[in-house]
């Protein structure tokens, strides 16, 4: 199973040891074409610890497509048992190594869904707003030079919302750190979508919608390294407004924080 640099290995052969009962108790389980690259031999496997561990294994090869069809099929032979529970938290993993995005979305949303009290709901929580936060295009910006600030951040957003419900809900989670890490970034990506936003508005005359919208990023995003931005663009609506106390309420917020942006 896949645990972040908070957790050891030690840590996570300690959780493995903990299931073999449970998986030497099972028996006969037959995966049906788990092999690599076109392979189309079925694969007999007389012991569910066995079956395990050749997921395991085949994962941490890189052979995800291995691994998912062995914990796929044993998830399927016991559907309502705590094997089953393992087996989506190792799912997780795999999907989201095979760059399989919205199953990793689906199995850990199911996970919480099914099991709201589970002590692994951060790493599902956690594992969730990865799948969300890598849908992110970034390569286009590297490659192509195109700005993603001005492409609407739906997936960002959910990111960002799952991140801060881990962090909010699991403070001492061994995720929390890292959550808190991204979410610095999302934060600035959300900020700069609604300042581009509130500046389309701004140019065509849409005042009370551009100080609506940069007013949401300063609200909602608070210390995003855009916030100047933000201020200056309310500053400006309500001066085209004719709100000219709001304005210069505004101009001195902007000056206090931010002397070399006003």
């Amino acid at each position: 199973m896949y645990y972040p640099n908070p957790l050891s290995r030690r840590a996570a052969r300690s959780r493995t040891t903990a299931w073999l009962p449970l998986f030497a108790a099972a028996a006969c389980l037959l995966v049906a074409g788990c092999g690599g690259n076109d392979e189309q031999a079925d694969t007999v496997v007389s012991d569910i610890l066995e079956a395990y561990e050749l997921a395991r294994e085949s994962v941490e090869r890189g052979n995800y497509r291995r691994g998912i069809q062995i914990y796929e099929a044993i998830q399927a032979r016991y559907p309502f048992s705590d094997l089953a529970r393992k087996i989506q938290l190792e799912l997780m993993h795999a999907y989201y190594k095979a760059n399989m995005r919205e199953l990793t979305i689906e199995t850990a949303e199911t996970f919480i869904r099914e099991n709201p009290i589970h002590p692994r709901v951060d790493y599902a929580l956690y594992m969730q707003a990865l799948a969300y936060f890598e849908s992110e295009p970034n390569f286009i910006e590297r490659w192509f030079r195109r700005d993603m600030t001005k492409r609407p951040p739906k997936e960002v957003e959910i990111s960002y919302v799952t991140l801060r419900r881990l962090v909010e809900r699991y403070p001492a989670s061994a995720y929390a750190a890292d959550a808190q890490q991204r979410m610095i970034y999302l934060r600035n990506r959300l900020a700069a979508y609604e300042n581009h936003v509130a500046d389309f508005y701004l140019r065509r005359g849409a005042y009370v919608a551009a100080v609506n919208r940069a007013k949401r990023a300063v609200e909602e995003y608070n210390g995003a390294d855009t916030t100047a931005l933000s201020l200056s663009t309310m500053a400006e609506g309500y001066e085209r407004l004719g709100m000219m106390d709001l304005a210069a309420d505004t101009r001195r917020v902007l000056a206090a924080n931010y002397p070399n942006e006003s």
